[in-house]
């Protein structure tokens, strides 16, 4: 779960740390007091894009840290598989974001912002102001069904891909075989010569580098017979520098026995001198003498590398790479010589292919249509938990008439809210109000088999007030009691079931406005709420009704917990 936010230097924020609990966390403020701001702030640390003018004083970096806590196995697992080792129970996501530049890290280990983003899906599931939105597009519903069937699934859905992706290549190639006969022996002709060109090579793996080393140096003996030679005459010739070292150590020698302790360490290093240059000369004379030019050498190896580059440069960059290109063109030469059963092979794995894939595909859609039933039943009895007391609620699943990497199926939402009233589309039935509901519906049904640990909702209440909006209180308390839930609301019905209230408000400061956020104690819960209820004008009444509505909660809270 989230165990602490921090954040430096964005928006209205000048430095607030938050210590978040478990259970059910609201966040309250008047509008525009910077509620938002907190969340794109954790959506920062998750590594969302950030932009600069966020940035508060634009001398100093902005710098957003979020603590969760990971003591859950399977959410321990999944950060193993992203390569994140946890510590002590923790992962630390942080962010600094500058004017030219911003820094990800994990654990304090820098990262690219994706791997925020990974690490974040594993912790955290964030529902948006307008998430309820993409109920409206028929993909969500399959991406819904498919999160809902994850277990049933297994790889399959990996498998079905993968299965595809090999029936759309199968396919793809068959569709390229075809060809009349004078292209297909034009072609043949042109593979058959670059074929032997390779082959007449007798290429070498590591040959070119060899060939162009070797080159190099017979092109540059001159230079190289000179610098030796000069070099030698430096170090081997007359008063060269092994004459001048051998007088050193005999003048050194001379005198040795009158001071032993002193001159015999230098007596010593003078004599591995000697030694030294004496072994370099003789080497370097060797390797003078061995060396001659050989003109038609020379030429020969200017030649096979002229060869090596041509073939590089039609082939490959390497031999390596030349010789692969070899294999590919004998065997797609290997295809054209023998066509017609080419063709006949290709077509028998286009239709295995299309077997394949048929079959899992009909497996992923009965897995689908089953626990569809499973997931509409869970979410239909979450409903009537949110006062949608007469509703029907179902999945249709189609057959598509074509192969797609996720399958065959067409899937939407269906629902029915009123008595005799027919199901029809999602889509096309709920309103703005609605569709948050079923929403939060969805989300509780799916958080029941998510093993992630937080739960982010942000303005769930939008559209509903009265009992609807005490039946989401109560439905979000349920949640909290499995998860961490986080919800910015204005609704007092949310916020008097909040195991932990917020309270995030907007001052001027010598001229500068102020966002800041605080958790409240039970005495300033009582005006927030009254605030809530009451507006600007807070009477005795307001107040009084503040504290039935959290003794009503502390009730109902205690009544679930039975």
């Amino acid at each position: 779960m989230l165990i602490r936010l921090t954040v430096e230097n964005l928006a209205l924020i000048e430095r607030e740390e938050i210590e978040l609990t478990e259970g059910l966390n609201v966040l309250t403020g008047e509008t525009g007091a910077g509620k938002s701001i907190l969340l794109g702030a954790l959506g920062l640390a998750l590594g969302g894009k950030a932009q600069k003018d966020i940035i508060r004083d634009p001398a100093r970096d902005a710098f957003v840290e979020a603590v969760f806590s990971a003591d859950n196995p399977a959410v321990v697992e999944a950060l193993r598989l992203l390569d994140v080792e946890v510590y002590d129970d923790q992962v630390i996501l942080s962010r600094r974001i500058g004017e030219t530049r911003s820094s990800a890290k994990i654990n304090g280990e820098s990262v690219p912002s994706p791997k925020l983003q990974k690490v974040g899906e594993v912790l955290i599931d964030i529902y948006g102001q307008h998430e309820h939105q993409s109920l409206l597009k028929k993909k969500k519903h399959m991406e819904l069904l498919d999160r809902f069937a994850k277990d049933a699934l297994g790889d399959k859905k990996k498998e079905l891909s993968r299965l595809y992706r090999e029936w759309v290549e199968k396919t793809r190639e068959l569709e390229e075989a075809n060809m009349d006969s004078s292209d297909r022996i034009r072609e043949a002709s042109f593979l058959e010569q670059e074929i032997s060109e390779i082959r007449d090579a007798n290429l070498r793996p590591g040959e070119d580098q060899e060939v162009e080393d070797h080159f190099r140096r017979m092109k540059n003996s001159e230079k190289i017979a000179s610098a030796l030679n000069a070099a030698y005459e430096l170090t081997g010739g007359d008063q060269a520098a092994s004459d001048l070292i051998g007088s050193a150590l005999h003048e050194v020698s001379s005198v040795e026995e009158y001071d032993e302790e002193n001159l015999s360490g230098m007596r010593s290093l003078l004599s591995d001198c000697d030694g030294l240059i004496s072994d370099f000369n003789r080497e370097l004379r060797a390797y003078i003498d061995q060396m001659e030019f050989d003109e038609e050498e020379f030429r020969t190896t200017e030649s096979r590398l002229d060869l090596l580059n041509t073939l590089k440069s039609r082939y490959g960059n390497t031999i390596e790479a030349v010789q692969e290109a070899l294999q590919k063109k004998e065997e797609r030469l290997s295809k054209l010589q023998d066509y017609d059963g080419y063709l006949e092979r290709l077509r028998e794995e286009v239709k295995a292919a299309e077997e394949r894939l048929l079959y899992i595909s009909r497996e992923v859609s009965q897995i689908r249509a089953d626990q569809a039933k499973v997931l509409t039943r869970a979410v239909s009895d979450a409903l009537r938990d949110l006062n949608f007391l007469d509703v029907r609620f179902e999945m249709e699943l189609l057959p598509m008439d074509h192969f797609t990497a996720d399958g065959m199926d067409d899937g939407q939402f269906m629902i029915s809210t009123n008595p005799g009233e027919p199901i029809r589309p999602l889509m096309d039935t709920a309103s703005g109000g609605e569709l948050s509901r079923i929403m939060l519906a969805i989300k509780t049904v799916l958080a029941e088999e998510d093993s992630i640990d937080t739960l982010i909702f942000d303005e769930i209440d939008s559209g509903i007030s009265g009992r609807t909006a005490q039946m989401v209180s109560e439905k979000l308390a349920e949640l909290a009691r499995k998860h961490q839930v986080i919800c910015i609301s204005h609704l007092p019905q949310i916020a008097s079931m909040a195991d932990a209230h917020f309270l995030v408000e907007k001052c001027v400061t010598d001229g500068s406005t102020l966002s800041s956020i605080h958790m409240l104690d039970p005495l300033s819960r009582v005006s927030e709420l009254a605030r809530m209820l009451g507006g600007s004008e807070i009477t005795d009444a307001v107040r009084m009704n503040a504290e039935e509505m959290l003794a009503l909660a502390d009730k109902r809270k205690a009544s679930k917990m039975k």
